[in-house]
């Protein structure tokens, strides 16, 4: 098996990219199946429309022994593609239907697809065609209705096809026993509940489409009256001089013309309005659960490629239904109303504007699944690019002071290279294929004007007849040279929902569920029972970790890096749940709790502080957003925030930029403290939220925060040990999370233990 890519591998989840899968998605509901059977595999996803594989597994398991986990179940899904193959040659030297496998690319084992179903399907239509010429010179041309037949039958096994295999993007294939029903067609999940609106909308576009037909059908009647004076269709009409037909004819056209434009105005409106409503549904509904997302997924997940599902990603669904669906409905008007005027105007030449149809939709669904893989491709390698710009950008600091500008460089220009080659391919195949649109359209058109010409010439079809066909064909060129640009974005739109509806795959909170907590009757103790969590892949951060945190009382969590104290922090909050164990809050498991009163209970401020792009004010009020504006200046006052605040030009109303850009480390923390006072929950934990604070600062912090813990349950974890001394309790912690001392300050200086060392360290007071 070649083209086998690990693309990423974190703890318990891998992704890897597999080129044979890119447009097969029988093949990537087998492959998932198979993989979903291996015990250390708990989840598997298989796109074939980016030719992904995402893989959820056991964290203990080695990275080198999921890998081949993976290979071995290709292998095995190969083999049995190799004997399909085999037995379908035997039914075929049989006489029985031979199963055809059309979808392009390498196969494992240097077994290769057949392309024979949509070489045959070309055949067949090019076929028609030439039998119908060959036939005793106009034997079948008298009976229109054989070609349209084979033409519409051939025309409509494509559409299906490539309908049935477009319901599947995201690997589900044809129902089985063993699977679920596959969802709906990718455009009813795109459009979702707007159906009524996307109706109102194709209708509008056929009839603008319906009635630009007739106004063309005047204006080709107008030469003719021009040139051979007037015309008999027309004057059994009461329409007797040349002169009189000229200006019904202009009348009429320039009614229509009205109609067609008022027409057209509302369908425009209304499928701009329509991927308005779209991108706005989806975003309304993305969002949301892109913020409930479970911490882990979230520090998994690259924030640029989040952020591009909710920009991008979702721009592309809504600007595709703005625009493309009205080109199609249109286009197909256009054919529908072409094909039986000339099988009632022009029964002779209807064959020649008939059999293109089928040769152009083989084109275009050909090209829409070679063009499928680069489209996503091109979309990877974006995202990778994309996210390189911002990160360097964001770590500019970083760069020059390590005088990384020019290793930046090539890492850009390597990545743009990427997409500009992948980019070029896909290119390529678009520009050939469009190019082959306008020469079988030109052909057609050609065709048409010959044949028909020669007909009219003969007697055998009316000028009238003919000058009004004329047109239609010129109309249809002109549409078909945008059906290229349809297909491509029809597939860059659906690579854009494959990404969007994984995002919506992940696993979300609940923060509705379990038992209501009231805020304002919680004493504040917390208890940790024999509590174990380990992070995937990884050794125990805390090991059957058991303490007591006293309610209205400071308590201090301190140890080395890696102890496990901010890993204490986020089981607080259940940013995280334990393996084992019981994290209690007034005696009840908060895993049992709801989590959105559970939250509202426990104030958390990180040492990264987290701030918005908008002014002081507005940040000191996040989370508290019916608060006075006396009481935002009475916690910025607590947190020794408001001299600094005051000193800033706006004071208050100060735009403090991206993540308060404009502000120095310590001020953030402060306005991140200041906050969570304002929130006033009755458990506040402090994640080294004074690391970045002077000292002078922080023993006014330390006064305001004695003050402050009176009447709720303050739990501080720190390094620096000034920051704790005055704590109620404090436990220490030894690397893996094992709980080796417990006390207050003083008590813990006369043990002469890992306290006592850790405060000498920092002090350069040597131990008594």
């Amino acid at each position: 098996m070649q083209d086998i890519r690990l693309r990423s591998s974190l703890p318990g989840r891998q992704r890897w990219h597999i080129r044979f899968l890119e447009g097969r998605p029988r093949f990537a509901d087998v492959l998932a199946i198979v993989l979903r059977r291996v015990p250390e595999i708990t989840a598997v996803r298989a796109s074939p429309v980016t030719g992904s594989v995402l893989i959820h597994h056991d964290p203990t398991s080695a990275s080198e022994e999921v890998g081949e986990r993976l290979r071995q179940a290709l292998h095995a899904v190969c083999a049995r593609l190799e004997d399909t193959r085999g037995a379908n040659a035997q039914q075929q030297a049989a006489g029985a239907p031979r199963e055809r496998d059309t979808r392009p690319g390498r196969v494992c084992g240097g077994l290769r697809p057949s392309r024979s179903g949509g070489r045959r399907t070309l055949l067949l239509a090019v076929g028609g065609a030439v039998t119908a010429v060959a036939l005793g010179g106009g034997g079948l041309l008298s009976k229109p209705l054989v070609v349209l037949a084979a033409a519409g039958v051939t025309t409509a096994a494509l559409i299906r096809r490539a309908w049935r295999r477009a319901s599947c993007p995201s690997g589900l294939a044809q129902p089985s026993a063993a699977q679920e029903k596959p969802s709906r067609h990718p455009m009813g999940r795109i459009i979702g509940r707007h159906r009524r609106q996307a109706v109102l909308a194709s209708l509008l576009s056929a009839g603008a489409q319906a009635a630009e037909l007739v106004m063309y059908l005047f204006i080709g009647w107008m030469p003719l009256v021009l040139f051979r004076g007037e015309s008999t269709l027309l004057a059994r009409l009461g329409l007797g001089s040349a002169a009189t037909q000229l200006c019904a004819l202009g009348v009429a056209a320039t009614l229509v013309r009205v109609l067609v434009t008022f027409l057209s105005y509302r369908a425009d409106v209304s499928w701009r309005g329509l991927g308005q409503d779209v991108q706005h549904t989806w975003r309304s509904e993305v969002y949301p659960h892109a913020q409930r997302l479970e911490l882990r997924h979230l520090e998994d997940e690259r924030t640029t490629r989040l952020a591009g599902v909710l920009t991008e990603d979702i721009s592309q669904l809504g600007n595709f239904v703005a625009t493309r669906p009205d080109e199609v409905i249109r286009l197909a008007t256009c054919l529908l109303g072409m094909i039986p005027a000339y099988l009632l105007l022009a029964p002779q030449i209807a064959w020649i504007a008939v059999v293109p149809v089928p040769i152009v939709v083989w084109l275009s669904l050909d090209h829409q699944e070679r063009a499928a893989a680069g489209h996503a491709a091109s979309g990877e390698r974006r995202a990778q690019l994309n996210s390189q710009v911002i990160n360097s950008l964001a770590a500019s600091a970083t760069v020059k002071s390590f005088r990384g500008e020019e290793h930046e460089a090539v890492r850009l220009e390597e990545l743009s290279n990427e997409y500009r080659r992948s980019s070029c391919r896909t290119d390529r195949s678009t520009a050939l294929y469009a190019q082959s649109l306008h020469a079988g359209a030109a052909t057609s058109f050609l065709g048409t004007l010959l044949l028909g010409g020669r007909a009219m010439l003969n007697g055998a079809l009316s000028p009238e007849a003919f000058s009004a066909l004329i047109v239609m064909p010129q109309m249809v060129i002109w549409k078909l040279t945008s059906l290229g640009g349809t297909v491509e974005q029809y597939h860059r739109t659906l690579a854009a929902l494959h990404r969007v509806e994984y995002v919506q795959s992940l696993p979300a909170e609940s923060p509705g569920e379990g038992r209501p907590l009231d805020s304002r009757r919680v004493r504040g103790e917390v208890v940790l029972d024999r509590v174990t969590f380990s992070y995937p892949g990884r050794e125990p951060a805390v090991r059957e970790l058991s303490m007591r945190i006293a309610p209205e009382k400071t308590t201090a969590i301190v140890g080395a890096t890696g102890a496990g104290k901010s890993t204490i922090a986020k089981l607080l909050t259940r940013f995280y749940a334990p393996q084992s164990g019981r994290v209690l809050l007034d005696g009840q498991d908060i895993q049992a709790l709801r989590l959105d009163d559970l939250r509202s209970a426990v104030g958390f401020v990180s040492q990264d502080a987290s701030l918005f792009d908008g002014t002081v004010e507005e940040n000191l009020r996040y989370g508290s957003f019916d608060a006075d504006r006396s009481d935002i200046v009475r916690s910025a006052r607590i947190a020794q925030a408001s001299t600094f605040i005051e000193a800033l030009p706006e004071r208050y109303n100060t735009v403090i930029g991206e993540r308060g850009a404009a502000l120095s480390g310590g001020q953030r923390q402060r306005i991140s403290l200041a906050r969570a006072f304002l929130y006033g929950p009755p458990i506040v934990v402090l994640d080294e939220a004074t690391s970045a604070v002077d000292n002078e600062t922080e023993a006014a912090i330390q006064r305001t925060l004695h003050w402050f813990s009176k009447d709720r349950t303050l739990i501080v974890i720190a390094h620096r040990l000034s920051t704790i001394r005055h704590a109620d309790r404090i436990y220490v912690l030894d690397q893996g999370g094992m709980l080796v001392e417990e006390g207050t300050h003083h008590q813990l200086l006369a043990r002469d233990g890992l306290y006592a060392s850790l405060w000498s360290l920092q002090t350069g007071e040597p131990l008594s």
